[in-house]
Formats: structure tokens, sequence, C-alpha cells
């Protein structure tokens, strides 16, 4: 962390500003191109400070997070994740149905207490159906396990990280304090709007695309009809050719007639 921090006093050390707009930049500029590439963020922050903010921030702008609890596999078990919110889908339409009143009061329990369980620690990542294209975190000592399934899977990830975190087990670092409400409003309020420009991008692409596909089909009819019209041209080309060559054969017919 030496050269992210700009001096220390009373025992405290002082992050370089500097660094972390650098660091901010860098990740937004990231963000923006993931997400306009078609892929999504998931946001990781279990700690207490970060917990509000994150829930906040991303829900609004539709992307996936982790705050309660990182469950071992979430990225490298990615199908097991899956079939528990498929269960969670089922433990909810029965609820919506018959409000479990089917059931006994003891398998009525344990069905809600496993309907609270598995919404509290993967209602944040219910929509997300593919793996993410990179990952954000807060707080990189507390969320080992979750940076440890990024780097073996090869998913890029954006740590806050603070003076007491090793920088290297992030592939873009933004130096700041990970215990501050603040600080971590600020730098996920700027990566969610990252998120949301990269979208507006995602959505302009795929206009383009349909301006594309729409020209490229007009020309096509454009060529069918042309070539339909030189067919026709030239089979009345032919059909021209052979009514004047019928007039030339018939005084050869009429000496034999006479004959």
């Amino acid at each position: 962390m030496e050269p992210y921090i700009y001096g220390k006093r009373n025992g405290i050390h002082i992050i370089d500003i500097k660094e972390t707009v650098k660091g901010l930049l860098l990740a937004k500029k990231f963000v923006t191109k993931t997400v306009a590439d078609g892929k999504d963020i998931c946001f990781v922050g279990t700690k207490r400070q970060a917990k509000g903010v994150i829930e906040q921030r991303v829900t609004d702008a539709k992307m996936h997070y982790v705050t309660e609890r990182w469950l071992g596999g979430t990225l490298t078990n990615f199908r097991t994740i899956r079939s528990r919110l498929k269960r969670l889908e089922e433990l909810e339409a029965i609820a919506a149905t018959d409000n479990f009143q089917s059931y006994s009061k003891k398998m009525e329990s344990q069905l809600r207490r496993e309907m609270r369980k598995i919404k509290r620690n993967l209602d944040g990542i219910r929509n997300m159906s593919k793996l993410p294209g990179a990952i954000v975190v807060i707080d990189v000592r507390r969320e080992t396990t979750a940076l440890k399934e990024a780097r073996k899977l090869g998913i890029p990830t954006i740590c806050l990280i603070d003076t007491d975190a090793n920088p290297d087990h992030a592939d873009i670092p933004i130096p700041g304090n990970d215990d501050s409400m603040r600080s971590i409003d600020v730098i996920i309020r700027e990566l969610c709007k990252a998120v949301s420009d990269g979208k507006q991008a995602r959505q302009v692409d795929s206009g383009a695309e349909g301006i594309e596909e729409v020209n490229s089909a007009e020309s096509t009819r454009r060529r069918s009809s042309r070539s339909q019209f030189r067919a026709d041209d030239s089979s009345v080309g032919e059909g021209e050719t052979a009514v004047a060559e019928a007039p030339a054969g018939a005084p050869e017919a009429a000496p034999a007639a006479e004959s």
C-alpha cells in the first residue's frame, strides 16, 4: 500500500486522494465497457457499513449484489446456486397460492424457515442468470473467498482497499477508507453511474444493429427484385427471338405445298 499512502500523521496513514481518483476513473471506464458489452456487475459487501449503501444504490442500477454472507461456491458452483434460487421460486409460489395451508404446522415452519434463509442469502443475485463480467468488492480482507473464486474463473475484480489491505488481490484497486459509510457511498454511487452509462451504450449498439439488419433486409429485397426483373427481361428477349425466327421459315414451307 505504500504507493497509495500520502503520509502518516499521529499514527494514522493518509491515503493519497490522487491515487483514489485515478483508480476510480479507471474502474468507471472498465465498468462502462463491461456493461456495454452485455455483461453484468456483481457488488459484494457484507460488512455493516456497506450493506445499506449497496442494497440501495445497486438495486436502483438493476445489478446484482451480496450483502449478507458470501456462500462458498457462489461463482465456482453457480449451477447449484441457481438450483437453490429455483427452490426459492417454488416456495414463493406455494406461499402465494395457499399460504402453506395444505401442509402440517411442522412442515409449514420448516418451509418458511428455508424460504427466509435462501432469500436472505441469495435475494441479491436471484436475477443473475450467468456469471458476472466483473465483481466490485468492499474490504478485500473480509471477502477473500469471493476474490479467490473470481480469480479462479478469471473474473476481473474492482476493490476498495484500505491501508491495511493488499492491493495485489485486486485487478483494479481503488484506495480508500472501507470503514466509512461516506467513502463507500461515493465509490458505489460513481460505479453505479458507470453501470447506467454502459446500459445506455448497450441500447444504442442494439439499436444500431437493428437498423443494420433492416437495411440488409431491404438491400436483399432490392437485389431479388432486380434479379427477377432481369430474368423477366431475358425471357421476353428469348420470346422475341423465337417470334423473329418464325417468319424466316415461312417462305421455305410455301414451295413445298405448291409441288
